[in-house]
């Protein structure tokens, strides 16, 4: 079945904190067809004649508060080949981080990297894994105040996620939470 639209947050990559979201459609005319309820006072020849656009039935409410200059703003001022650079830097870093975690033994990838998204879990010398151990390396890594992970269940087993969109990550900072998931590892047994 084809997807008609999607809706994305731009809390991460579009450095927009809260209160911005994004959303595609298919069919351009689908949001105004359902949400258009137009009253005689804001009809007029250039909308009935499709000439302009009016976003005003593009969302629920009319009278909302301007999200998209926040949005604006950002690709206005990083441009749109700055935004390429650092969504394209993460990802590189997350896959970084992925081929560490398949090289080294006690680890394993619960799932294939998405994005800038690894989600991975510590396994037994059997090479399944290891809830116990797998929380408390994250309960240890988070501990250190370095990072903050959050986990996830993959197949019926506890994943830590190591989500990377900060607008400040850095190569480094990888180093650093990979180090610091290999100690945590040692120190849990895995």
């Amino acid at each position: 079945m084809a997807r008609s639209g999607c809706a994305a947050d731009a809390h991460k990559w579009f450095y927009t904190a809260f209160d911005a979201s994004f959303m595609w459609v298919r069919d351009a005319r689908a949001l105004p067809t359902a949400l258009s309820i137009t009253p005689e006072y804001l009809r007029n020849a250039a909308t009935e004649s499709g000439e302009v656009i009016d976003y005003r039935d593009w969302q629920v409410p009319l009278g909302r508060r301007m999200r998209a200059l926040k949005i604006w703003s950002v690709v206005h001022g990083a441009g749109l080949e700055g935004l390429r650079e650092s969504i394209r830097g993460h990802v590189a870093m997350a896959n970084s981080l992925a081929g560490r975690i398949e090289s080294e033994s006690g680890f394993a990838l619960a799932t294939p990297p998405s994005l800038a998204l690894v989600c991975l879990y510590l396994v037994d010398r059997e090479g399944r894994p290891d809830d116990a151990a797998t929380k408390a390396a994250m309960e240890a890594v988070n501990a250190e105040g370095y990072s903050f992970l959050t986990h996830t269940s993959v197949n019926g087993h506890f994943a830590i996620r190591v989500a990377i969109g900060a607008t400040t990550t850095l190569p480094d900072h990888i180093d650093t939470l990979w180090d610091l998931l290999r100690k945590a590892a040692r120190q849990s047994g895995g």
